[in-house]
């Protein structure tokens, strides 16, 4: 490991616990031992993440969050004795990695509980919300600490938890609690003073408006939190560790509407005068952590932060934090190791909590302490596979069922929590396989195949393998991006894959393999009918470097067209965005952390944006543009077109032919990627 990271390797202690190293994997729903908006139960699969992030040198590990009482099915969570016992067996293999194991224990989501569709229809139908209720109780769930909106949809409002629920939480914590601690579990955390979920709710006093001893004041608001770490304390005792995931800044403006880093704002939820008071509030209550970051559901890209926030964005605040407190304090988000380990070194934090890295690549640590660092698979921030919670205007969580109940996936590792779906099966009979199309995809597909034990040949009609991923990876503030394509790169490299640049395949006649797939991508979408067309900029030519002046019409809202804009503005240019729906990024897949950032971000700089507008024509020094007001003429230097792609195959799918990527239906990485993959599976 280089030298200026070895502070990462140092142990420290947690109340009693002493912890190897400095590596914290903080919760992610989905990877839970108990399951995740399911029945209860010993999870094989949320074990099988965790035990391999443990052997692979992570000191702390903390499963998904683990709801005290179960959104599905109105399940209390200690009444399942059995999964503690089958957890108890589990331990001792745990364990024997060194590293130590704090389950953490949720109150649920209050208002932030994500709501879709379906959930609207059992919720406004009478007859289903009775009959859905043994189901999901979304009364109950969605309860807060005052009535308020629910962060996804106006049509299922938040009621005010009453005092006797309260209590009920209280002592479901303690119960939990206990009985993970006969289980041999090292310590709980609490979920959480954080986020903008229920136990934050109460906390924060835009959502809290409470007159009994639950509100009004800061104890009052408070009490809710110290009210459990009494319990557990007294169950379990004070040697027990009990941490609490926290948010030292709420960063929040109001309901619905965060705030950017660097504005100014006034904060509506807990601001840093009130932290300061808070934390050595709950440290002297009992809780022997802190797990911090910053944010709500309301400014969620603070807590789950896309690549557009910046690296260690949480950890100034953290910082600070830590001198208000004697109990050691752990910093999240978008941490970079050198940034962690310079704060540890320094004493200005404890200990360094990543969550993502681990989902795209369970062996990073390992990779990193072997001075591996090129051989780790980089997370990309995307949201895609993980926690692709999708919102724009009139549509709450269009996230499918299947992805909602299959969190903690990743969309550049189809393995991980995938291990039944997706895997290495070692081919009986090794084949020729031809892939035209040296993208991510015809990549991902070649490391697969090489792997199993095929012959893979690759066809790149370019001098450089990538594909679409090049151009897609070129703005500024997407070096993950170009860190992914990197180790594709190497991964050919080091497979020893057969490659052939500047060679194009222009007819299936000349693919005389075993089986051939095709990974040709898509070709821009063009609207020909608009006079004028002609004079715009495709958006893979602009990120590929073709000049533009500095105003310039943006013709696409999604998250391409969305991302251009932004690019442009950091360059100092001025840009316009046209959308034809009635939101920005209003397409399925793309997170809400992501998605709101981007919005807000161009409201706050007050960049021009037309919804509901189409392209009618392209004029020299102008666009023309249809309303439902009328047309309208907006001026520009130059015009980028981002209305989208159409599948491009060199020849249908067939007999021992694949269509990977975007070639067969256009998507994002993480559907490149998984098709690739299993298409390498079939042959």
């Amino acid at each position: 490991m280089k030298k200026e990271l070895e502070p990462l390797l140092t142990p420290w202690k947690i109340g009693n616990c002493e912890i190897k190293n400095r590596f914290v994997l903080t919760s992610m729903g989905g990877t839970d031992l108990f399951g995740w908006m399911e029945k209860n139960h010993f999870d094989k699969d949320g074990a099988r993440f965790i035990m391999e992030v443990a052997k692979n040198n992570c000191g702390l590990v903390l499963p998904g969050c683990q709801p005290v009482y179960n959104p599905m099915f109105g399940q209390w969570l200690h009444k399942n004795k059995k999964m503690y016992r089958d957890l108890a067996e589990w331990m001792p293999k745990f364990h024997k990695t060194g590293a130590k194991l704090f389950i953490q224990l949720t109150a649920g989501f209050g208002r932030s509980f994500t709501v879709s569709k379906m959930m609207e229809t059992l919720y406004t139908n009478p007859v289903l919300r009775v009959l859905s209720k043994p189901v999901m109780d979304l009364d109950k769930i969605t309860a807060s600490a005052s009535p308020s909106p629910n962060r996804w949809s106006d049509k299922i409002p938040s009621r005010a938890l009453t005092v006797e629920e309260i209590k009920e939480f209280v002592d479901a914590f303690a119960e939990c609690a206990k009985l993970c601690k006969e289980a041999g579990v090292d310590g709980v955390e609490i979920h959480a003073v954080h986020e903008g979920y229920l136990l934050d709710q109460f906390t924060l006093p835009y959502v809290n408006k409470r007159t009994d001893k639950y509100g009004g004041s800061f104890e009052n608001r408070y009490r809710f939190a110290v009210d459990i770490v009494k319990a557990i304390k007294k169950e379990c005792g004070n040697d027990f560790p009990v941490s609490l995931r926290y948010s030292v800044v709420s960063k929040t403006k109001d309901f619905r509407k965060g705030a950017l880093p660097g504005e100014d704002f006034i904060e509506a939820g807990r601001d840093m005068e009130e932290s300061e008071k808070a934390a050595k509030y709950l440290q002297d209550a009992g809780y022997d952590m802190l797990n911090c970051d910053n944010g709500t559901y309301d400014a969620w890209y603070w807590a789950h932060p896309p690549i557009y926030m910046p690296e260690n964005c949480n950890l100034e605040d953290v910082e600070h934090i830590r001198k208000f407190v004697d109990i050691p304090v752990v910093c999240a988000g978008r941490m970079t190791p050198e940034a962690a380990a310079e704060s540890i070194r320094d004493g200005r934090i404890d200990g360094a909590g990543f969550a993502r890295n681990f989902l795209a690549d369970q062996e990073w640590v390992t990779k990193l302490i072997e001075d591996r660092e090129d051989d780790i698979r980089p997370c990309i921030l995307c949201h895609n596979g993980c926690f692709n919670m999708c919102h724009y205007k009139g549509v709450p969580n269009d996230q499918e069922l299947s992805d909602s109940l299959g969190l903690a996936r990743c969309a550049v590792n189809a393995e991980t929590m995938q291990w039944r779906r997706h895997y290495i099966k070692k081919a009986v009979k090794p084949k020729k396989v031809g892939i035209i199309g040296g993208g991510i995809g015809g990549m991902e597909a070649a490391r697969v195949l090489k792997l199993r034990g095929h012959i893979p040949v690759l066809f790149e009609k370019t001098d450089r393998l990538g594909g679409t991923f090049i151009a897609a990876s070129a703005e500024s503030y997407k070096g993950r991006l170009r860190d992914l394509l990197e180790w594709y790169r190497r991964e050919m490299k080091k497979l020893e894959i057969d490659v052939h640049l500047n060679t194009t395949i222009r007819s299936m006649d000349e693919m005389r393999y075993d089986a051939v797939i095709i990974a040709t991508g898509a070709v821009p979408r063009r609207f020909d009918k608009v006079p004028g067309f002609d004079r715009t900029i495709e958006a893979c030519e602009y990120l590929n470097g073709c000049e533009v002046g500095d105003k310039v019409a943006v013709i696409g809202g999604g998250l391409t067209g969305c991302e251009i804009a932004y690019e442009l503005a950091l360059a100092g240019k001025h840009p316009i965005i046209v959308e034809m729906k009635d939101d920005l990024v209003p397409q399925t897949g793309v997170c809400l952390a992501n998605s709101s950032y981007l919005r807000e971000w161009f409201e706050l700089h007050k960049t021009p944006v037309y919804l509901e507008t189409a392209l009618k024509e392209v004029r020299e020094g102008e666009i023309v543009c249809g309303t439902k007001n009328g047309d309208i003429t907006i001026e520009c230097d130059s015009v980028i077109s981002s209305v989208g792609y159409v599948p491009a195959p060199l020849a249908p799918a067939g007999k021992n032919v694949y269509l990977v990527g975007d070639c067969n239906k256009t998507g994002n990485l993480r559907s490149v990627i998984w098709s690739a993959y299993e298409a390498a599976m079939k042959i």
